[in-house]
């Protein structure tokens, strides 16, 4: 019998412990009251509340024909409502007396859109309260295929989705916001080295025709193998993670004031190939050299002075191969959230799989991934460059720069980028077209290598925010290294 009246107490226990999930019944009929009274008050709030976002499944009915109604133009009110509600049980009352109820209780149209607000922040706490369950339920019965990472970024993507939800501070606003952001961005470039809008890429000439990389960018930097975008993705990467400069805010934050804290994604290569590249960038010192131990003790010592600058620098790498464009976005905002982020490379776009919906080919699943690092660049407020490589038609031509139109797999990596550059080296081209020695042709072949050695072709194809046209830039084959070529007008005169 003790036993039987413990179970008992402990099930009573349980059922007082018991929680509804939150709502505000009364809101919610203010709300439709209002409505009900002056239709313009659903203007107040349709742009970001849905009847999903109810608790009362009558209600979620009721705002829905109104919304219905309204939107074709018609008069919503209890008895042009009174057709369509039909008959539901609302204990001892019809549908039409609970419609003149609340029109006859309904507040102002002035504070419909709080109490809009109030049931939108209720429905987001109650769809967290379901990410949160269903976190609980999978941690209990994960599948043997699924680690507990990839859960971690499952319930990542799903909570920030439901961020994105969280905010009806969208539509218009009024210009002088805009201006004051325009304004601080100008202050912002007077402040910063180069006087650039954007973040310096420490090429000089690439920055006079971009204005730096900008902010919300997505920035596609593109060739065919072995033009060296990796090279030139790391080159500038080191440059604005080297140029970093943070000044302490007064809520404790840390705000970059030049350079940049970098994120790379490095798909193809390990994070100690990615390294050596580095090192041997900033050393001088030819990667194949350093891979086979073929250096001095001199060359040593350099490049353990190099590696201990770089290793202070706020430059991170992820490795990981073959992830999604979701898990992607899920560590991208990891990162600006626990180390900060200002700039974010990603190598190479066709790496990266989609969310693997039934019946999507490759174009859609490449759509997928542009739309969505474009989306990643607005919302974290950074450039995103990503690597692309490019079909195999700029072989066939005769003349082999690469063209918008050279785009691989899509039309999407040319509609949802910013700006498209394409790495070309006539240099790498003449070097198989080699004729017989003591020709005529190998004469003039000669002359034509001499004119392109070390000369790289930064075409910029696409720019929504400046002009088009080509950056010529000095590259060293040994190291790997972009630089700007020499001025010859800063040069001094030839005796």
């Amino acid at each position: 019998m003790a036993t039987a009246t413990a179970l008992v107490a402990r099930l009573d226990n349980r059922e007082a412990d018991y929680r509804v999930q939150p709502h505000n019944i009364e809101a919610e009929q203010a709300l439709l009251g209002a409505i009900l009274v002056n239709n313009d008050a659903f203007y107040r709030v349709s742009d970001f509340l849905l009847s999903d976002h109810f608790f009362e499944a009558v209600h979620q009915r009721v705002f829905e024909l109104m919304a219905s109604l309204i939107r074709a133009g018609k008069i919503a009110t209890p008895i042009t409502l009174k057709t369509f509600v039909g008959e539901i049980d609302l204990g001892g009352i019809t549908a039409s007396q609970y419609l003149a109820r609340l029109a006859a209780e309904a507040t102002t149209v002035i504070n419909a859109a709080d109490y809009g607000r109030t049931v939108y922040d209720l429905a987001i706490r109650r769809q967290l309260i379901g990410v949160g369950e269903e976190l609980v339920n999978v941690a209990y019965d994960a599948p043997v295929e699924m680690p507990p990472r990839e859960q971690i970024e499952e319930a990542e993507r799903k909570l920030y989705a439901l961020a994105e939800k969280g905010r009806y501070e969208g539509g218009f606003q009024k210009f002088d916001g805009a201006l004051r952001l325009a304004i601080d961005m100008a202050a912002s470039a007077y402040q910063r080295a180069g006087g650039l809008s954007g973040i310096s890429s420490g090429l000089r000439d690439l920055d006079q025709r971009m204005g730096g990389l900008q902010r919300s960018d997505l920035i596609v930097l593109a060739g065919r193998p072995a033009m060296g975008k990796t090279s030139l993705a790391t080159n500038i990467a080191f440059n604005i993670a080297k140029a970093w400069r943070g000044e302490r805010q007064e809520d404790g934050s840390l705000k970059s004031v030049d350079g940049g804290i970098v994120g790379f994604f490095s798909l193809e290569m390990s994070s100690d190939q990615l390294a050596t590249r580095i090192v041997a960038e900033q050393s001088g010192i030819s990667s194949y050299k350093i891979r086979q131990g073929r250096i001095t003790e001199g060359d040593f010592a350099r490049l353990t002075d190099v590696a201990a600058q770089i290793e202070k620098l706020p430059l991170y790498i992820d490795q990981t191969g073959g992830i999604s464009i979701a898990q992607l976005v899920a560590r991208a905002r990891r990162l600006q959230r626990q180390k900060g982020l200002d700039v974010l490379f990603i190598d190479y776009l066709q790496l990266l799989s989609g969310s693997a919906k039934n019946g999507q080919n490759r174009v859609q699943e490449l759509t997928e991934i542009t739309t969505s690092l474009k989306a990643l660049a607005k919302e974290l407020s950074v450039p995103i460059v990503a690597l692309s490589q490019l079909s195999r038609q700029v072989e066939s031509r005769d003349d082999k720069r690469p063209q918008l139109s050279d785009l691989r797999e899509s039309g999407s990596i040319e509609q949802d980028a910013d700006v498209v550059m394409f790495v070309y080296r006539e240099e790498y081209y003449l070097k198989g077209k080699e004729p017989r020695p003591g020709t005529d042709e190998h004469n003039k072949w000669q002359i034509e290598m001499e004119q392109a050695h070390g000369l790289a072709e930064l075409i910029i194809g696409k720019q929504r925010h400046g002009p088009t046209g080509t950056v010529a830039l000095q590259f060293d084959a040994d190291v790997t290294r972009f630089s700007d070529r020499a001025d010859e007008a800063r040069l001094p005169d030839h005796l």
